[in-house]
């Protein structure tokens, strides 16, 4: 399998380009728009050809590539069904299998972070990765304040969705801001400072407690992203809000 795992310094984005080999078909998670050049770049030179283009969220912090990557490569743009982008043309609904040349991903509702939020699950047979967006972070989660986040409903994902994978399943999120590039079910659910050992009731306290900024780029990216990154402003002294 190729896999390629692109970062973006400025939001702190981690974007997954995944197909089954060089000169195949190929899908992308949770690209960035400031990115896009790079992605095409790689697509040419693997001698790819991108299908589908994906993103686990509507995000606030960054402008998606995924309306960028549709005109340049004719992919499906694709989210899961409670997304309110009225641009996607394909929505994915809970267990549905996404195949793309023999890379298969199942979506898995995980509400929380947004209430539209969906991972995806890597070999659902024999379960290899998860792609969790920001829902599960590495040592961490998502926030729950906006968007119709909900600390509760990111509990349940988290504990009753993702924690009932294999432990060696991979965790690939849509953030990190520590430097880590993976993770394991196992180890978040033991090593997790904010969900590890704690009951629902406590993360929900605990999240209430974070006291977070507002994202810097809210206003800009989350109505951008709705029209899946077109007609959006430059952006210009982009930082992360974790």
């Amino acid at each position: 399998m190729l896999f390629r795992q692109l970062f973006d310094a400025t939001s702190s984005t981690w974007t997954y380009l995944l197909a089954s080999g060089p000169g195949r078909e190929a899908l992308i998670i949770d690209p960035c728009k400031a990115n896009l050049a790079q992605y095409l770049r790689l697509v040419e030179q693997l001698e790819l050809r991108l299908v589908r283009a994906i993103d686990t969220h509507t995000h606030a912090d960054h402008v998606t590539a995924l309306g960028d990557l549709r005109d340049a490569t004719g992919c499906a743009t694709v989210m899961g069904e409670h997304t309110r982008a009225e641009c996607i043309s394909e929505r994915v609904r809970e267990d549905e299998v996404l195949d793309v040349d023999g890379i298969r991903l199942k979506a898995l509702y995980t509400p929380g972070h947004t209430d539209e939020s969906f991972s995806f699950l890597l070999d659902p047979q024999r379960p290899r990765a998860v792609f969790t967006g920001d829902v599960l972070l590495i040592r961490g989660t998502g926030r729950t304040d906006f968007q119709n986040g909900d600390a509760g409903r990111s509990y349940d994902s988290i504990t009753q969705v993702l924690f009932a994978l294999p432990d060696r399943t991979l965790v690939y999120p849509a953030h990190d801001y520590k430097g880590e590039t993976c993770s394991s079910i196992g180890e978040e659910k033991r090593h997790n400072p904010r969900i590890a050992g704690k009951s629902r009731e406590q993360y929900v306290a605990l999240m209430a407690a974070l006291d977070l900024p507002r994202p810097k780029l809210i206003d800009i990216a989350v109505p951008a992203n709705l029209r899946c990154g077109r007609d959006a402003p430059a952006l210009e002294d982009q930082a992360p809000q974790g």
